[in-house]
């Protein structure tokens, strides 16, 4: 639990003080002086996706097993850690896995840990070494299909960066989706932030900043190093899916979160999650001065 950072409440600001920006494309301008004046505390209310114990809360999907399946006890806890491992595996062959929490969310930042840890699978994908990632308004584990590689989702991919000089990490990748950079549609399927090379098996803090489909942010151990709106369905680099899940042009503002496997074993030490949404009547019991989207229904 802690308060939230003063470069996080940043872009929230640009929302829920001046909605006229939403749709500007110039999303970065954001005047300090408002960040000052609405910071306000966030501290006992993050959840904590990761509990330190079990899996609770988490579904797992590894293409070609059913959702609930976790082949190879590939997902699993070890020392208070969440680890992605293989070592009940002979080899990876394309079986990319994904763990789902079990509820939606709109608006909110995630914030979570990791790092690289052992060797990758010798059939793993050459691009997968220490690759990994975090996928945001993504589809559920239980609408993809039995022999679906990846959800359609945004990714925000972990590089680490044992084998170039230059590598950075908490880019965006887009299976089955598309997303706008500066107010112009994209549909490059992996962009580099600009982030520095993060290399060995050192922890890297990344939060992530959802504002529905209006904002997009990722930070890396406190910086900013990118942003982009209005995701929405559409191109390839992904397989497998029923087709009822993939309307091309639907916006995504909402969906699931998940973690990746990808056949390099990676941990995270902190899963948790500032849900932007909630009740914005000063007059109200639970009132949070802190959010991004109001919602009337659930004031007290």
């Amino acid at each position: 639990m802690r308060k939230i950072s003063p470069l996080l409440v940043l872009c929230l600001i640009i929302f829920s003080s001046a909605p006229s920006l939403a749709g500007n494309s110039n999303y970065g301008a954001i005047p300090v002086p408002q960040l000052l004046a609405r910071s306000g505390s966030s501290a006992g209310h993050w959840i904590q996706l990761f509990n330190g114990e079990n899996l609770a809360g988490w579904t797992a999907k590894v293409k070609g097993y059913r959702a609930g399946e976790n082949f190879g006890n590939t997902f699993r806890v070890e020392a208070g850690l969440l680890t992605v491992s293989y070592d009940h595996y002979t080899d990876f062959q394309q079986r990319f896995g994904h763990l789902f929490y079990d509820t939606p969310y709109s608006h909110y930042i995630l914030s979570l840990d990791y790092r690289f840890t052992g060797k990758q699978l010798t059939d793993g994908p050459g691009w997968a070494y220490e690759n990994s990632g975090a996928m945001i308004h993504s589809q559920s584990a239980l609408s993809m299909g039995l022999d679906q590689d990846f959800p359609i989702s945004v990714e925000v991919q972990f590089l680490g960066g044992s084998r170039e000089a230059k590598r950075p990490t908490a880019n965006v990748c887009t299976p089955g989706t598309h997303i706008e950079m500066k107010g112009v549609l994209t549909t490059d399927h992996c962009i580099e932030s600009h982030s520095k090379t993060y290399s060995g098996n050192q922890w890297v803090h990344i939060d992530i900043v959802v504002l529905g489909d209006q904002f997009i942010e990722h930070r890396v151990n406190g910086q900013r190093v990118m942003h982009y709106a209005r995701p929405q369905v559409g191109g390839g680099v992904v397989s497998g899916f029923l087709n009822a899940e993939k309307q091309d042009g639907r916006a995504l503002n909402t969906g699931y979160i998940s973690l990746q496997s990808e056949s390099h074993p990676i941990q995270f030490r902190k899963v948790e999650l500032l849900n932007l949404t909630g009740c914005g009547d000063p007059s109200a019991d639970n009132y949070r001065n802190y959010l991004a989207r109001h919602d009337a229904a659930v004031c007290e």
